[in-house]
């Protein structure tokens, strides 16, 4: 396992030009490019960027650390406001880009982080960015759980000057990228917000290359910051739908109606790619995240592991991976559900060569042993109750609800009766967001190491009770040990440790199921190349392509008009 350090990383310039058309060069390069402009940087296009997702009605709230927001679920969040550091979450091992922190540095166990911020930098409002709001974005999540949602163990924050310094209870090696992504908020603004985490914050200020100029249910309209100290934006506007689902948002791609975006197209070369092949593109990094079918572990029949071990059994990834995602995402079959080939080298050696495979019989086994009867073909708990479930996703989430149907039907081979509903997005977020489901295919992040997707999927450090908001462990699973052995590979200080804490964490997976592993999720995007270029790509890999991700700013930057 290899020991990577996001060591200090400086940028020897007063003023950082990352203007549009920058020149071309890896994340890691913090050498100048205040000269970038001279190449073209200062090119203007003439046409809005138009930017689509596939998540349904939405409401006026552009609170930036909710997720149930307009402004995170079609991404204009990060259009506002920037993160410290630039990361690239889908090829980890390139060095994060100085943002608003313009040098950042970890001590040897990872408990405190050094940050200074970067001057020349203003608030949309024409204040200037301070290490008081860096401090201050922090305190913030510290003194308010649930916009912690990075699940951070804070300690003393504190600032000198230019630098701030913030502590931790634990080290954080796995977490670097949480830490340096997180995007910053203006003291001045924030501190005067009784409630940070129930304003909808409808006259965002932020540093980010753009500012909301209009919102409507039809479009949400923001145009570049003309005082962006990253210079000039190659696109004069961005505009923002949210369309009914994949199947309406996928031939607004095709047109060219949207421009850039993400959904699941069927047969992506023959519908969307094939329309205009010329500028029609589309780019799907692979890493260490899956989809996840999250299991209420606090509601019958998923509180019982031996329910959610039968179903482990029957469900079929070769399916999900070729029928519900046309084989865009990877078919997981380690029963780690590690995907492979990205995480080969992280499986335990007890697991290298146990693969995922459908078996009824056992299945049945696992539950009649556990004091489950059948009547027919239905199964029966231990109170002679027929055993139902509803799996749920949003109305739209076409690939996602094809997936919830294949797993009903494996459902349907043990006797357990499955009901598939599609509420909307915003009522499926907040069910999960509360615990108030049964089952929900969900996705995880990537990482440096399966850890991330780990914690995401199961780490009791996310626990809250039914009715609190949960940012991840949606399925409000809890394990003594399991906790034990995440706290172990955060604080671990070399390799073997973590490799120890992480091989426990895959038993944990395997013999308690706390949430089922369905197939390997690739970060991806759709975009056109006819009025702009520089977007992520095999052949220039420097972001996450999706438009809803931290690493907004970055590609906005990026873009120049095409010829």
């Amino acid at each position: 396992m290899k020991n990577r350090r996001l060591t200090s990383v400086l940028v020897g310039l007063a003023s950082l030009a990352l203007v549009a058309g920058c020149s071309s060069g890896s994340d890691s390069d913090t050498s100048d490019t205040s000269s970038s402009s001279s190449d073209g940087g200062s090119a203007v296009g003439t046409q809005p960027l138009t930017i689509g997702m596939p998540n349904q009605t939405q409401t006026n709230n552009s609170n930036p650390f909710l997720n149930t927001s307009a402004a995170r679920s079609l991404g204009y969040a990060f259009a506002i406001y920037e993160p410290l550091a630039q990361v690239n979450d889908t090829r980890p091992a390139q060095d994060p880009v100085p943002w608003l922190a313009k040098s950042f540095t970890w001590n040897e166990d990872y408990t405190q982080l050094t940050l200074t911020v970067r001057d020349g930098v203003k608030w949309s409002d024409g204040e200037p960015l301070t290490a008081d709001d860096v401090a201050y974005s922090l305190q913030l999540r510290k003194d308010n759980d649930a916009l912690n949602v990075e699940g951070l163990p804070y300690g003393d924050i504190t600032q000198d000057g230019d630098d701030v310094t913030v502590t931790f209870t634990t080290g954080q090696f796995v977490n670097q990228i949480k830490v340096l992504q997180m995007f910053v908020v203006p003291k001045h603004v924030w501190e005067k917000i009784a409630d940070p985490t129930q304003d909808t914050n409808q006259k965002p200020v932020g540093t980010g290359p753009y500012v909301l100029k209009t919102w409507t249910q039809q479009a949400v309209t923001l145009d570049a910051n003309p005082d962006y100290w990253g210079g000039k934006l190659a696109a004069p506007s961005l505009q923002y739908t949210s369309y009914s689902g994949n199947d309406t948002l996928t031939p607004a791609l095709a047109t060219g109606k949207a421009q850039w975006g993400w959904t699941f197209i069927s047969d992506i070369e023959k519908v969307y790619e094939s329309k205009d092949p010329e500028h029609n593109k589309s780019y799907f990094p692979a890493g260490l995240g899956i989809d996840m079918l999250v299991l209420n572990t606090t509601k019958a029949p998923f509180d019982d592991v031996a329910v959610r071990k039968a179903v482990d059994m029957v469900v079929d990834r070769e399916k999900a991976s070729k029928i519900a995602e046309s084989g865009i995402f990877p078919e997981l079959t380690s029963v780690t559900a590690i995907p492979t080939p990205a995480g080969d080298d992280f499986i335990a050696d007890e697991f290298k060569d146990k693969s995922y495979a459908v078996d009824v019989a056992g299945a049945k086994k696992v539950l009649t042993d556990a004091g489950y009867t059948y009547d027919g073909d239905t199964l029966k708990d231990q109170d002679g109750k027929a055993v139902k479930v509803t799996l749920s996703d949003p109305s739209g989430w076409n690939d996602y609800i094809t997936s919830l149907q294949l797993i009903a039907d494996s459902l349907k081979s043990i006797g357990i009766e499955a009901d598939v509903q599609t509420p909307n997005a915003d009522a499926w977020t907040a069910s999960l967001n509360s615990g108030d489901f049964e089952a929900a295919l969900h996705w995880t992040n990537g990482g440096v190491t399966p850890y991330e997707m780990y914690s995401n999927m199961f780490d009791p450090a996310y626990y809250v009770a039914p009715g609190e908001t949960a940012a991840w462990n949606f399925g409000r699973y809890q394990n003594d040990d399991a906790a034990a052995q995440f706290t172990a590979y955060t604080d671990a200080t070399d390799d073997a440790g973590r490799k120890a804490a992480l091989d426990a964490l895959q038993k944990i997976y395997v013999d308690e199921v706390p949430v089922l592993g369905i197939d390997a999720r690739p970060a991806g995007a759709e975009y056109s190349t006819k009025y702009y270029v520089g977007w992520p790509s095999d052949d220039d890999d420097y972001a996450n392509p999706q438009p809803t991700t931290p690493g907004v700013s970055l590609i906005l930057t990026k873009l120049k008009p095409a010829s």
